[in-house]
């Protein structure tokens, strides 16, 4: 998501420096997606988390967006994009860990004073930053999108690939509807959760799977795109994401 038009939601036309990257407004360069999306061999749980390439590096317990624990056991995955142009997943990582993500705390508004999500993925890795069962602060302030969501984002930045981004997304997805039986329709956009007393209330993100700024054919292609992943699953070794 684009953190300051997440806080402010007004329309930029310059990129504005926030916690030493580079936000850039949704009109900037949108990838092309589409095609077919087989989806490879049968693999256990196991093997699918080792081809999604978690890594931990967690916003340690008791600061910043953890300073609070929130406890949450999830029933949606929401996905997001960075909209940025220069902060990788290792980035975003050191950013989420010395609080350099704030946000205006407000009754009704973001809950915490920092923005939160659990993981950032970009064409070789997917960092992880709360654990699953921890909130989050990246979908609706006091909704159920922040109450009961796991938030992935994906990367953007100069020489990543986004149809690596979005597979390696869609292999994660897959596995955390596997262990918390999350169904296919609860593997949302953004834009599914309103976020009251902004404009617009319903935030076009991930930008470029939005068809004229909602969900549409682009978001049902990468459904598909998390279905092959997941019907790839056969019976085997699953581990547990923290």
């Amino acid at each position: 998501m684009n953190r300051l038009r997440y806080l402010l939601p007004t329309t930029f036309a310059l990129a504005t420096l926030l916690g030493g990257f580079a936000y850039l407004s949704s009109c900037s360069s949108t990838p092309n997606v589409g095609g077919s999306y087989a989806g490879g061999p049968a693999v256990t749980p196991l093997q699918l988390l080792g081809e999604a390439n978690v890594r931990q590096d967690l916003i340690p317990a008791g600061t910043y967006g953890r300073k609070v624990y929130r406890p949450m056991f999830p029933s949606y995955i929401t996905i997001h994009a960075t909209e940025n142009k220069t902060g990788d997943a290792y980035a975003h990582a050191r950013a989420l860990k010395a609080g350099a993500l704030r946000a205006h705390k407000r009754p009704g508004g973001n809950r915490i004073g920092f923005l939160t999500w659990h993981f950032t993925v970009q064409d070789d890795v997917a960092i992880q930053h709360l654990p699953t069962r921890e909130q989050g602060e990246h979908a609706d302030f006091d909704g159920k999108g922040n109450n009961f969501s796991i938030g992935i984002e994906m990367c953007e930045h100069n020489g990543n690939s986004i149809p690596q981004t979005m597979e390696r997304t869609a292999k994660l997805a897959a596995c955390l509807m596997k262990q918390y039986n999350i169904p296919l329709n609860h593997v949302v956009p953004h834009y599914y959760w309103p976020r009251i007393g902004t404009t617009p209330e319903h935030k076009p993100c991930p930008h470029y799977l939005m068809t004229n700024g909602k969900p549409g054919r682009q978001w049902g292609w990468f459904l598909g795109l998390v279905k092959s992943q997941y019907q790839r699953l056969t019976e085997g070794p699953a581990p547990r994401l923290q």
